[in-house]
């Protein structure tokens, strides 16, 4: 196979169809998604059949459990990528909506309209469930899409795909408005992410290499976060027990996501009251805590913190902490090691709680709760694509809006400028 000449005809494929699919109407598109999970329905044993091909090279490859699981197609994973597709056909479709039109001085009416990015690369890693979701989110918001799923997914990735095209099929939609590339080889990823005469916008899912490297190589902008760095500042006119319990949740109710609190930083004159406490709560849960030189004072038995500790995701039962001498310490903190992805701040003071939220520099900004709200569902969003940490052209969870632009739309009646 030659990539550059099959990337060619993808690329010339998903503008043809971006095209079509910018104009199809909310029912058409909520009319494939059903038609869609219809068919995953209908080819469960096939999925199985194929994504235990998978499984069984995965095994010979030598991937370890952790991503052997990741890589499973179970019964009820299928049924959960089903009742995705129900639950996005259910969203506000974006498109089309148009908001802020105002009546101008000459007589011209101006607005905004929601309209479809155009064509999306979505590049992602081992759990073949992500070629759904990221296909109805971006069919829903009307643009077409090139998938390119993990080279240890590829069986049940192009099963998934012939069940997206026959949906398609059924809603009247041209079947090329999602394709998922049929390649392993690496050389895929270069072409698409250098493809701007095709390609809007790339949208990489996956570890940090990954990021890194499309990043680094894309010719074509980028939605993208690196680092889940997030941050919880006890202050001292914290509310204690409000402080323990954000705390608490923030990094022990799941370790491996990426809005998981990594480093806690707290007040100095709340810190020896609040700090055994906590010290207590993880110690239950196995975290393992690292502590600056003032913490160890009051937490003798714990691993000191580095310099590199505050720069590290651990997507892990680790917690790094640190005592600060006020909220303006920690927000200088925080804007020099965080990913700018969640941060969040436990006081009762409310004009500290307002600075906060406009000094500190990140993609959610939250007072009083846990960071682990930085989710598209917790948001109301509904289903998300990612989380982006840039300021360009979306922030935070990307939802089905975030996968949209704006343009201007001006009505008139024969006017003409003076």
């Amino acid at each position: 196979m030659n990539i550059k000449t099959y990337m060619q005809t993808i690329g010339e494929n998903a503008k043809k169809s971006a095209s079509i699919l910018s104009c199809a109407g909310t029912g058409q598109k909520n009319k494939a998604l059903i038609a869609i999970a219809e068919e995953l329905e209908v080819s469960t044993s096939e999925l199985t059949k194929e994504n235990n091909k998978d499984l069984e090279q995965g095994k010979k490859n030598g991937l370890d459990s952790a991503l052997l699981d990741r890589l499973a197609l179970t019964k009820a994973r299928i049924n959960t990528m089903i009742e995705g597709l129900h639950q996005i056909s259910t969203l506000a479709d974006p498109v089309g909506s148009i908001t802020d039109m105002t009546m101008q001085p000459s007589g011209i009416q101006v607005g905004k309209m929601r309209v479809p990015l155009g064509v999306v690369g979505i590049i992602y890693e081992s759990r073949p469930n992500v070629t759904i979701d990221a296909a109805a989110l971006c069919l829903k918001s009307g643009n077409a899409t090139i998938l390119r799923g993990g080279s240890e997914a590829i069986h049940s990735n192009q099963a998934i795909a012939q069940c997206i095209r026959k949906g398609l099929a059924t809603a009247g939609l041209i079947e090329d408005a999602v394709q998922v590339i049929n390649t392993t080889d690496r050389a895929a990823v270069g072409e698409l992410i250098t493809m701007k005469q095709y390609v809007d916008i790339i949208i990489p899912r996956g570890g940090k290499g990954l990021i890194e490297r499309i990043s680094h190589e894309a010719k074509v902008p980028v939605i993208k976060h690196l680092d889940g760095i997030c941050h919880v500042y006890i202050d001292d006119l914290a509310d204690p027990e409000k402080a323990i319990n954000v705390t608490i949740n923030s990094k022990t109710q799941r370790y491996g996501t990426c809005n998981t609190l990594e480093t806690l930083l707290v007040a100095k004159t709340i810190a020896p009251a609040i700090l055994p406490k906590l010290q207590s709560l993880f110690n239950e849960k196995s975290v393992e805590l690292r502590g600056c030189k003032q913490t160890r004072e009051i937490l003798t038995d714990i691993n000191q913190a580095t310099e590199a500790d505050w720069d590290t995701e651990y997507l892990a039962p680790i917690l790094s902490i640190k005592i600060v001498d006020n909220m303006n310490e920690a927000i200088e903190h925080i804007n020099q090691h965080s990913s700018d992805h969640t941060e969040s701040i436990i006081t009762q003071d409310i004009s500290r709680a307002q600075y906060f939220v406009r000094a500190v520099d990140s993609s959610s900004v939250m007072i009083n709760t846990s960071t682990r709200f930085a989710d598209g569902f917790e948001y109301g969003l509904g289903a998300e694509i990612g989380i982006s940490t840039d300021k360009l052209h979306v922030r935070g969870p990307v939802g089905l809006e975030g996968l949209t632009s704006q343009k201007f739309v001006v009505y008139g009646n024969g006017h003409i400028r003076e």
